[in-house]
Formats: structure tokens, sequence, C-alpha cells
């Protein structure tokens, strides 16, 4: 620190401690800084704010990356946002678009792609503004929305997946007994985002905007909780209220799902079974197996991408000079990339993992091409697709069913589009030619 802003400090500091300078300057940085410590929670939020403002007004302007960084870190968020919006938006349309993937885990899938949308909408887009320019230009309005956002879609994400991980539980421990109804999905999707709101109300009570001026008339205008006792890092209440966040968005439930999850993996690959299976036994355990196998995935990412964020709000608060330091920026810019990657990963899982997504995101790829390979024709996937349509005709009992055909593009190219035609049940066949994508 340079002497003029010490010397300034130690001016700052007479106000707050009640004392002379002259007494102060016996006390070293160290001793200063300790005092401040314990002194500043005490006060009164406007006492606060008035020894900051004192502060600050004689240094430069904090957190001010270069033009290089900045553009860095804008296109490792830019894929992100991309990603996430693009995959969330199509594993949505797949489940509420198409009979056939209309079951009450993939309506849960649907709900944690709605809080994963949200988040990178309306929060980690203007969050990630926030904190590349440290400074908050959206106002006090959008400052509360934002706050509060942000932990309704992490908690309603993290219950989603505790809710999917115990009806898997139920329906491969407990396979006679009835499944969850419509009606109890959709009040246990209402619960989730409730219990989410009700977690995230100190965020519409306590989100503030302060206007902060640096030397050389430049200022900063800052987004944060105000705390009744205090700010972020002198507030026991936000500490209190951070170790709750932690404990019911990440600790109990990544407990609970492990157990869900272990004890179904007891059951699918542990277990002996009496006697020889059929062929469609072996085909249901093998099902269920990859389901759960794409669960744990889910899950395990889940908590890798979380974990450093939720630690680094617990960390400072026992180690709060590593906030002064000049490189706590991009620590946080990169822990917070990670938590905001979650919400991509999740539908790229689903193509990797699942035949039925896999196939539907390819039929929106060939929708937004509007052109499809011919060596794509007989490959596993489109035979799927064929037989996902002929299946869900016949549960369904249509009168008329959905075929496609090949057509040429203009000039005659020996690439293809894509066209859906209705034709009667007489004519629902499909031969190899005819496998495409709607």
């Amino acid at each position: 620190m340079k002497s003029v802003n010490l010397f300034h400090l130690y001016n700052c500091s007479t106000f707050v401690l009640k004392t002379n300078v002259s007494t102060l300057t016996k006390l070293n940085y160290s001793e200063l800084i300790s005092l401040l410590d314990e002194t500043l929670p005490l006060l009164k939020v406007s006492e606060q704010d008035a020894f900051f403002e004192c502060f600050h007004g004689e240094q430069e302007r904090p957190y001010d990356l270069p033009w290089w960084q900045k553009l860095s870190w804008s296109l490792i968020f830019a894929i992100i946002l991309l990603i996430a919006t693009g995959g969330n938006i199509i594993v949505m349309w797949i489940v509420l678009a198409h009979r056939r993937m209309r079951t009450v885990t993939n309506y849960f899938l649907v709900n944690l792609s709605l809080a994963d949308l949200m988040m990178s909408l309306f929060n980690c887009a203007f969050n990630f503004i926030y904190l590349l320019n440290s400074n908050w230009p959206f106002g006090v309005v959008y400052c509360t929305i934002n706050n509060f956002i942000a932990p309704v879609t992490v908690a309603s994400s993290v219950f989603t997946l505790v809710v999917i991980s115990f009806d898997r539980y139920m329906a491969i421990m407990y396979p006679l007994k009835r499944h969850m109804s419509r009606r109890r999905t959709i009040l246990t999707l209402i619960s989730i985002w409730t219990i989410s709101s009700i977690l995230a109300i100190p965020s519409l009570l306590y989100s503030k905007i302060t206007k902060t001026r640096y030397s050389n008339n430049k200022t900063r205008i800052s987004c944060y909780l105000s705390w009744p006792d205090g700010k972020y890092l002198n507030s026991k209440t936000g500490y209190s209220y951070d170790i709750l966040f932690f404990s019911m968005t990440y600790l109990i439930p990544i407990v609970l799902m492990a157990v869900f999850y272990t004890l179904m993996g007891r059951k699918l690959w542990g277990s002996k079974f009496i006697g020889e299976l059929t062929h469609n036994q072996k085909e249901s355990i093998k099902s269920k197996r990859k389901v759960v196998k794409m669960f744990i995935s889910i899950v395990t990412i889940f908590a890798i991408c979380w974990f450093p964020y939720h630690g680094f709000y617990i960390f400072v608060y026992f180690s709060q000079d590593f906030v002064r330091t000049s490189y706590v920026q991009h620590v946080y810019l990169s822990f917070y990339w990670l938590a905001m990657s979650n919400s991509m990963v999740n539908p790229i899982i689903y193509y990797w993992m699942n035949n039925r997504f896999r196939v539907y995101f390819q039929l929106i790829i060939c929708k937004c091409c509007c052109t499809l390979d011919r060596t794509n024709v007989n490959s596993p996937q489109m035979r799927e697709f064929i037989e996902l349509h002929r299946s869900g005709q016949e549960r369904c009992g249509r009168s008329q069913s959905t075929s496609i055909r090949w057509r040429h593009c203009r000039g005659g190219s020996p690439v293809r589009t894509c066209r859906v035609d209705s034709r009667s049940n007489n004519e629902n066949r499909f031969t190899k030619e005819e496998m495409v994508f709607i």
C-alpha cells in the first residue's frame, strides 16, 4: 500500500475508532486492520458507509482489468451461454413436443432445464458483466431481481435432482408400487419452486446498490446484500445464511443422492437373480442401468462444478485478506464460470448417454440446417427415431401416422431435405430410403 493511502487510512479510522491520529499511528498496519475488523461490524450501516467513502476517495479504482483479459473472459463465458441456452431450449422442446417423451422423469428434466435456462439468461449474463467490469450498470430494481433469481434457480435445480433420484430409487427398489402420478408431479414441481423462493427471500429484502468515488473522479456501483448487522464479510447474519444455503442446496442434497444411487447400484449390479432371465428382463435391467449411469454422471458433475463456488463464499469469511489480493477477481470468475458451466453440461450428457435424446437432438440440428447427409440414413439413431414414431403412433391409436420421405434439393443435389407428410395407416411403412428426421 502506498504511504499516502496508508496515512489516509489512519485519518479515516479516527472517525470509526473515536480517537486521534497520533494515538492510531502507534499501531502498525496489521494491528490497525485487526482493530477495524473488530470494530466495523459493531457500527451502524451508515457509519460503515461513511468510513468506506472516506477511505476510497484517495484510492485508485480496483478490479479494473485490461482489455485483452476482458475479451478472453467474454469469449469463455459466451461459449457456455450459447450452449446452455440452446441446449436447454432443445431439451424442453424434445419433451414437450413429443408425446413419447412425456414421462415423469422427463418432466423433471424439463424443470431442471427451465432452471438452468433462467440462470443463463437472467442471471449469468448480467452477473458476468458486473464481475468483469466490477460495476453494476443495471439499476437497483434488477439488482434485486438478479440476486433473487440466482438462489432460486440454484435451489430448484438441486431439489429437482433430489426428486429425480428419489423417483428412480422408488422405481428400481419397489417396482410394483404405484409410480408418481401427474397430479403429484405437478404438486412436487410447485413445491420445489415455492421452497426455492422462500430460501431466496433475503435477496428481496436486503439487496442494495452503492456508488463509490475513487481518485480521478472514477466511480464504481456495487450490487450486494446489505444485512442488518453489516456488509458482506462483516455480517454474522450473512455468514449464517451462506452456511444454511450451502447445507440446503449442496451438502444435504449430495448426501441424499449419494445414498439413493448407492442403493440403486447395489440393486442393479450387485443382486443375484434366481434362474435365467428372459430377454425382456435383461433389456429392462440394461435400460435401468443406463438411466442410473446418466443421473450419476449429472449429480457428479453438479457436485464438481458447484463445490468451488460455495466453498469460496465460506473461505473468504476466514481469510478476508484474500479478497484484497490482485488476483481474486480471476479466481472468482473461474469459480463462477465452473458453476455456470453446469447449465450447459446437462444437455450434453443427455445427448451422450440417452439414445432418444440423441435422436431428437439430431432432429433439431437437421431442422436448423435443413439438410442431412445421406450417409446418415442407415445409422442406429435413425432407426431408433423411426421406431420411436412407430411405437408412439401405435400407443396413441391415431388414425393417421407420420411418415417421412426424401425429396431432392434444387439442382439435383445428392443432399436431401426433410419434409413431413400425413398418410393413412395403410401407408405406414418405412423403407431405408425414408428413414429421415422430420
